[in-house]
């Protein structure tokens, strides 16, 4: 007792629950414990179940540990069941369609035509041959090959110039260039020089050699 009279604020009701404020503190944390500690027992009873229990029953250790992990998670989801995260699903990658090697290949282009040396050959135009070799009746032989391939035969006989040292077929003018290359490549003459000496378009020299 104290020596001090009594005053209205020492008139508190004896029935009255109010607490000090730290006792009000102390209280409001078990009680936010509590579900927590429960929680923890569900989930420690779930693992003795599944590690003693489960095994007898004819339960695997993975089947066992698949429930433990079960009602782990689900005590834990309802012990705490405002923290819930969201996880927005991550896009699948689609991989693009791969091209038929058909439809990126180019078509097939047309049978080629003639080429255009071919084209220009004109075998109307008369060939002379010259014989510069001493085999004799050379010009009339070959003449005969030339005739057989489509050429118009002119003039045969044996050469009166310059000794040659090799087949030479002279052809006059640009324009008998491809005729005098078509008829190389049938007598097997590769020495072709364009000259305006005769006045005949194309003239087969046949030199030193040749059979």
């Amino acid at each position: 007792m104290t020596k001090y009279a009594r005053d209205e604020f020492d008139r508190v009701p004896e029935t009255s629950a109010r607490q000090g404020v730290h006792r009000a503190v102390a209280a409001s944390r078990r009680r936010s414990l509590a579900p927590i500690l429960a929680a923890g027992c569900v989930a420690l009873a779930i693992g003795l179940v599944a590690f003693l229990i489960l095994p007898k029953l004819g339960f695997s250790a993975g089947q066992a540990a698949a429930v433990t992990a079960g009602g782990s998670a689900s005590a834990s989801a309802s012990s705490s069941p405002s923290a819930t995260s969201t996880v927005s699903p991550s896009p699948t990658p689609t991989s693009p369609e791969p091209v038929g090697t058909d439809a990126a290949a180019p078509a097939a282009s047309p049978s080629a035509t003639p080429s255009a040396t071919a084209a220009a050959v004109d075998k109307t135009q008369p060939v002379t041959i010259y014989n510069a070799t001493t085999t004799a009746g050379l010009a009339t032989r070959v003449g005969g090959t030339v005739t057989s391939d489509g050429w118009v035969l002119g003039e045969t006989g044996n050469w009166g110039g310059v000794p040659q040292q090799t087949s030479v077929i002279f052809y006059s003018g640009i324009e008998q260039k491809d005729n005098a290359e078509a008829l190389g490549a049938l007598l097997g003459v590769d020495t072709l020089v364009d000259s305006a000496e005769f006045n005949m378009p194309l003239v087969v020299v046949l030199g030193p050699g040749y059979q």
